[in-house]
C-alpha cells in the first residue's frame, strides 16, 4: 500500500489552502480555503487508515460533521457582515466600531 501519491495530493491540497487564507482577503474564499485545509486533512486521515486500520475512517466522519456544522455557521456569519456592511472584504470589515 502507497501512501506516497495520497500524502503528497494531500500536502499540496493544503498547500493551496494556507496560501489563500494568507494571500486572499475575501471572506468567502478565505472561508473556501479553510475547508479544502480540512479536506486535505481528511484525505490524510484516509490514507493512514490503510495502514493503521479503521480509525482514521471514523475520525474522517465525526471531521465531516464538525465541517457541515462549521460551514453552516460560518456563512450565516458571513451573510450577517454582508448585510450589514454591504461587503465581504475583509479589509473593510471591523464589528468592533459602531
Amino acid at each position: 500500500m502507497l501512501l506516497g501519491p495520497s500524502l503528497l495530493l494531500s500536502a499540496m491540497l493544503f498547500t493551496i489552502g494556507v496560501a489563500g487564507v494568507l494571500l486572499r482577503r475575501n471572506a468567502i474564499v478565505l472561508f473556501m480555503c479553510i475547508e479544502l485545509m480540512l479536506n486535505a486533512v481528511n484525505l490524510s486521515f484516509v490514507a493512514f487508515s490503510q495502514v493503521l486500520g479503521l480509525a482514521g475512517q471514523v475520525i474522517v466522519f465525526f471531521s465531516m460533521t464538525v465541517a457541515a456544522a462549521e460551514a453552516a455557521v460560518g456563512l450565516a456569519i458571513i451573510l450577517a457582515i454582508f448585510r450589514h456592511t454591504r461587503s465581504v472584504d475583509l479589509k473593510h470589515i471591523n464589528l468592533l466600531r459602531g
